[in-house]
């Protein structure tokens, strides 16, 4: 049973690690699943058996999951518990081949190229866009900066930089504003830079965005090669009033790159960037330069009531998993998409103090194993 008991403890590192960072793989959440049923059982066992010797402090186990022990309903002979560990051990070597046969199949294959980079941010930056306008709180006096800036009576080209951390909602806010500012311009586009990004691709991705209504123009610049493209757009921009946003900007070059394409035309127009580095920063016209801080414990309480306890009344959260709760937010350290994040993950799980210490204990796992994650790593990655 001691070897039972250790399989048990690694089990449970393991669910604390995959868990929530295998949310959108719908592969690992099956495969997580079947994990979790056999460590039930396993529990289930090691109850039954330290009920009949009367030694659960010698068989260096503790109840990871169920976070407690209690006296079994019905109970088993030591038989028959050694024959359902043999059993369990059975399901274990074919939950271990199935990982190593599928699981591990369709990671590699993610993981092993640039795609899988640019995918990952991609879809982090499709979750910030897509948040609802009551997920962003306490932001209203920088937007009505923002919309300051994209309406001001500078008819030069300004350059605006939106500076934070990952998770601190640089996309969203962007993205609030840019609906509903961007029809006062003759023309608009919005494209993702990421870490791992082509001039080409991002040339192209404006491109289809500037053109989408005009299927023909679309057409005839699908052939071209990357400089004709660049003079096409150039050309097309100079004429007109527009707005460009490129989303999570890292390296300066990216937009030195563009730069050439975005022309002084005295017609009001700006270029929106959004950045984690103030070295990035730097890019904006002088005093366009709006940096984004985590929300107070208040908003943040707040924002995370609004989506854990979405269907309650006055999303308020029940008294005995206030402290759990509470906790809980204190983890996301102010960054509205972590909490907006969690607070969905904990929306569609059982209302439990069992259920939400799991989900607690996975969040203290990953910030005391992984000190490189940033703080929406944890909930998105």
């Amino acid at each position: 049973m001691g070897r039972v008991g250790r399989e048990l403890r690694v089990m449970h590192d393991v669910l604390c690690q995959m868990d929530i960072r295998s949310r959108n793989n719908q592969v690992h959440e099956g495969w997580l699943e079947e994990v979790r049923k056999v460590a039930y059982v396993m529990e289930d066992m090691v109850d039954e058996y330290s009920y009949l010797v009367g030694r659960e402090h010698d068989i260096g186990c503790c109840f990871f999951l169920k976070k407690g022990f209690k006296k079994p309903g019905s109970l088993l002979s030591l038989s028959k518990i050694a024959f359902k560990v043999k059993e369990i051990e059975k399901d274990l070597s074919h939950l271990s081949d199935t990982k190593n046969h599928w699981v591990a199949t369709i990671s590699n294959g993610d993981a092993s190229n640039s795609h899988y980079i640019v995918k990952r941010s991609q879809d982090l930056a499709n979750i910030s866009r897509s948040l609802d306008e009551e997920d962003l709180v306490g932001v209203d006096e920088n937007r009505e900066k923002l919309e300051q800036w994209l309406a001001g009576d500078d008819m030069e080209c300004s350059v605006i930089s939106l500076l934070g951390m990952g998770g601190l909602g640089k996309t969203a806010l962007a993205a609030n504003v840019y609906k509903k500012e961007r029809e006062k311009f003759q023309c608009h586009a919005w494209v993702s830079i990421s870490q791992t990004y082509s001039g080409e691709v991002i040339l192209r991705n404006i491109t289809k965005e500037l053109f989408k209504d005009n299927v023909s123009v679309l057409s005839s610049t699908l052939d071209m090669d990357i400089i004709s493209l660049e003079e096409t757009l150039k050309k097309y921009l100079e004429e007109r009033k527009y707005l460009i946003i490129l989303d999570d900007v890292w390296d300066p070059e990216a937009f030195h790159d563009l730069s050439r394409m975005f022309t002084h035309n005295d017609r009001g127009s700006r270029v929106m960037l959004t950045i984690r580095e103030v070295r990035v920063a730097t890019l904006a016209s002088p005093g366009h330069i709006l940096t984004l801080e985590a929300l107070p414990e208040d908003k943040a309480w707040d924002l995370f009531c609004k989506k854990a306890f979405l269907r309650d009344t006055n999303h308020k959260c029940p008294t005995e998993l206030k402290p759990l709760s509470e906790e809980i937010v204190g983890k996301c350290k102010g960054f509205p998409l972590a909490i907006v994040s969690i607070g969905s993950l904990l929306r569609v799980r059982e209302k439990t103090m069992e259920e939400w210490r799991r989900i607690n204990d996975q969040l203290s796992w990953e910030m005391i194993n992984n000190s490189k994650l940033d703080h929406i790593g944890i909930f998105c990655t």
